[in-house]
């Protein structure tokens, strides 16, 4: 019932643009999410009807195991039943993409966060691999910053449903870490008008100093050191070395090469291009704009999580 009300809470949100593209978005959104939940519903109807109790928490039999872990992976968007979240994303404005690609996360996570001790794992370690390539493959060829936040989203919930099964507490600090950066570099496009990558060129043009961080911001959700967004890639790659499961390592790894080359293109299109410019000046005409306190936070915390990595280990 709370995962119902949490997705018809948001359907009014993604309508608000009154557009054909968002009437599309919030169609397919209820279609998939309305689909996941009647999924869990018989999953543990399966479960109840084979052990005698409503309960999710010890599910003994593979079959509604299963389908339960399958409905999660519906309703997170994770591959291959992730063909929704980028067409969803596209139809709708910063604000409401922001919600969906954090908020809408938490319910679906904690479900599966809770019942990760007996999900099946190969299925989940199949799914977190394929996230991780798809989203990494599919937003190579992209220009609209809400596809390639989508794709990025997919790989990062990879990583997270990959750990979830060895180490639940990393998988949260890798939740964490995602929304943060999330959040910041959603906040900075709303900021600097950017929904494609045209747009992102002529940003520094606007405010320097934002662009300079989103570049930085951009390199945590590639996860390169010494930003925040390095530090649960590096657990993660430890944890599943700890389990003997080096191929699987280097596999990860590698596909993560692959977010890594959109986020270093967006950078250089941010950092190194200016757009051809008929005006003799070199600063477009800006209107004050009035920076939330959120967002220098957000930016910190996107690049200096790093050094506290020890105090994060303990709170986990």
């Amino acid at each position: 019932m709370g995962l119902e009300i949490n997705t018809l809470a948001i359907i009014p949100l993604m309508t608000k643009m009154h557009h054909p593209r968002a009437a599309e978005s919030a169609t397919k959104y209820f279609l998939t999410q309305a689909t996941a939940s009647a999924l869990i519903l018989f999953s543990t109807t399966i479960n109840a009807w084979m052990t005698g109790e409503w309960t999710i928490m010890n599910m003994t039999n593979p079959t509604p195991t299963v389908i339960l872990t399958l409905a999660l992976a519906i309703k997170l968007g994770i591959a291959p039943f992730h063909l929704w979240l980028p067409d969803v994303l596209q139809g709708l404005n910063m604000l409401t993409c922001l919600v969906l690609s954090t908020w809408q996360k938490l319910a679906p996570m904690a479900l599966m966060m809770l019942t990760s001790h007996q999900l099946n794992t190969n299925l989940l370690i199949a799914m977190a691999l394929m996230s991780t390539i798809i989203g990494g493959w599919g937003g190579l060829n992209q220009t609209q910053m809400r596809k390639i936040m989508a794709y990025s989203s997919i790989a990062h919930l990879g990583w997270m449903i990959l750990v979830i099964s060895f180490a639940p507490n990393l998988a949260l600090l890798n939740l964490l870490i995602y929304l943060v950066l999330t959040s910041s570099m959603f906040l900075m496009l709303m900021t600097l008008n950017s929904t494609n990558t045209n747009k992102l060129s002529i940003s520094w043009s606007k405010t320097p100093t934002l662009a300079a961080s989103m570049m930085v911001t951009l390199m945590a959700l590639g996860g390169l050191p010494p930003t925040s967004g390095f530090l649960p890639k590096w657990l993660i790659l430890q944890e599943m070395t700890k389990q003997h499961l080096g191929a699987l390592s280097a596999l990860m790894a590698m596909s993560a090469l692959l977010s890594l080359f959109f986020y270093i293109r967006l950078s250089y299109t941010i950092s190194m291009t200016s757009p051809p410019n008929i005006s003799n000046s070199s600063l477009t005409w800006r209107k004050k704009k009035n920076l939330t306190y959120v967002i220098p936070i957000l930016i910190i915390m996107s690049a200096a999580m790093m050094p506290i990595t020890p105090t994060l280990l303990l709170l986990n």
